[in-house]
């Protein structure tokens, strides 16, 4: 990735060399795919590393990050239906890797790009369903346990990691055919004040609570406990 350019500096290099049609569309979707990979790397670093992370979360707040652990889960399913869906919809023009094909003057480029476009799309069935039955529609017979219901497609985090990849594929193929160069949306490296900066809060702000409970049980109450109990 472009570490050592501004997002305006990034954007101007795309439009000058792509031009004024494929340039703003693959620079939108080079943003979104970037900042969905973010978003993973988020859910993986809480959810998808160890068990003793998982341990930590129950510890601190289990509820809260299941909230939010389903949250990002299902977020990162509906962007990557959105990165995939048609070029049009309801009479509205979407962004979406699909209409990158078109914008390509290149022929035997843009039926390469047709065919990582349709092997993401095919990657994404999984997230199309989840979002169709379950997260933008509730599946009545799904709902009220019926039998004879269909069953969500299996989704799993191997799923979402072939869908983020198939995705990437297609930007990634298109940098190295215009600009000559690689880059890798799986090599994005975050500032250091993501979830794992939040973990070793968590961890810190666990451990002296369970020590302050401790101390209340041994009778050996500190003026450290005290804090603990004043409203945030």
């Amino acid at each position: 990735m472009n570490r050592d350019l501004s997002a305006e500096d990034i954007r101007k290099k795309h439009l000058n060399t792509l031009g004024p049609e494929l340039g703003p569309v693959y620079n939108a979707l080079y943003n979104k795919c970037a900042w969905l990979h973010i978003k993973w790397q988020q859910y993986i670093e809480l959810y998808g590393t160890k068990p003793e992370r998982i341990d930590l979360l129950n510890r601190a707040a289990g509820l809260f990050f299941r909230v939010v652990q389903d949250s990002l889960w299902e977020d990162t399913l509906l962007h990557l239906t959105r990165l995939t869906g048609p070029p049009r919809s309801a009479g509205k023009d979407n962004l979406t890797v699909q209409r990158l094909p078109t914008l390509i003057a290149d022929e035997k480029f843009r039926i390469e790009i047709q065919n990582l476009v349709k092997a993401a799309v095919d990657e994404t069935v999984f997230a199309k369903d989840w979002r169709n039955r379950h997260i933008a529609h509730d599946d009545l017979a799904r709902a009220i346990k019926d039998p004879k219901a269909k069953v969500l497609a299996p989704a799993s985090r191997k799923h979402v990691k072939d869908a983020l990849r198939a995705v990437a594929c297609i930007l990634e193929r298109i940098n190295e055919f215009y600009f000559n160069s690689t880059m890798f949306f799986d090599h994005i490296i975050t500032t250091g004040d993501g979830a794992e900066s939040l973990l070793f809060v968590i961890r810190d702000g666990v451990e002296a609570k369970e020590r302050s409970q401790q101390r209340r049980r041994d009778g050996k109450i500190e003026a450290e406990d005290m804090k603990l109990d004043r409203e945030i």
